[in-house]
C-alpha cells in the first residue's frame, strides 16, 4: 500500500515539474512526502523479516 502511495506520489511530482505550472512549493511538497512514504515502506518490509 505504501508503495503504491510512493509511487503516485513520485509521478504526481514528475508531472508537475514537467509540466512547468507554478505551483511553487507544493510540487516539493509532494516529493518530500513520497521519501516519508517510501521510508516508513522500506522500515515496515525490514521489521517483518526475521
Amino acid at each position: 500500500m505504501l508503495w503504491t502511495i510512493t509511487v503516485i506520489l513520485l509521478v504526481l511530482w514528475v508531472l508537475g515539474l514537467v509540466s512547468g505550472s507554478t505551483m511553487g512549493a507544493w510540487v516539493h511538497i509532494l516529493l518530500v512526502l513520497a521519501i516519508i512514504s517510501l521510508i516508513f515502506a522500506v522500515m515496515r518490509r525490514g521489521a517483518a523479516v526475521p
